[in-house]
């Protein structure tokens, strides 16, 4: 049997992180199947466990998934010549969720209150996210607003944590206000 590459490796986890993603949208976390990720993804169950070694490891990984997409996103505000203000930045990222993702980020909030490991990964993720914003706050701050760079990341700080409690806010009334689709 021909052993895979690591990008081969990578692109399967990857398949099977985002079918994982899609059911447990729609399914939820409790109610979603290894066969259910399985029949998602289309491939079988031995390739799946190749890869996690069960549905903890598969939540942990979504989680993982659905919270780093949006990181990427600020990250590459922040880069930007003309990063966005606070509210433009809210806008985008408010703009960008995705309400399935918004289902499974709320369903990790839960399970990250009696899971330490999906825990762990929650309060990092949303760390690094709330670290971004403050650096894109930041960088709008000095670029834009021709602020002195100590005196910009002060100033970011509050800023920063109000964009997440906000944008946070907006992940729960997404999950709470989009039905999950269908299952067949």
């Amino acid at each position: 049997m021909p052993r895979l590459t690591d990008a081969r490796k990578e692109l399967r986890r990857s398949q099977i992180t985002e079918a994982a993603v899609r059911c447990f949208g729609r399914n939820g976390l409790e109610r979603t199947s290894i066969a259910d990720i399985t029949a998602e993804s289309g491939l079988s169950a031995g390739s799946i466990y190749a890869h996690y070694q069960g549905k903890a490891e598969l939540i942990q990984a979504s989680a993982r998934e659905v919270l780093a997409r949006r990181a990427t996103a600020i990250g590459g505000y922040a880069a930007s010549d003309v990063p966005p203000g606070p509210e433009e930045l809210l806008a985008r990222l408010i703009a960008a969720i995705d309400p399935a993702e918004a289902r499974v980020g709320v369903q990790t909030w839960g399970e990250a209150t009696t899971n330490p490991d999906v825990r762990a990964i929650v309060v990092d993720m949303t760390d690094r996210m709330r670290a971004m914003l403050h650096d894109c706050v930041t960088a709008w701050l000095v670029k834009v607003e021709h602020r002195d760079p100590e005196g910009a990341r002060e100033a970011a700080a509050p800023v920063a944590h109000q964009l997440m409690a906000r944008y946070q806010a907006q992940l729960l009334y997404t999950a709470l206000q989009s039905a999950p689709e269908e299952t067949a």
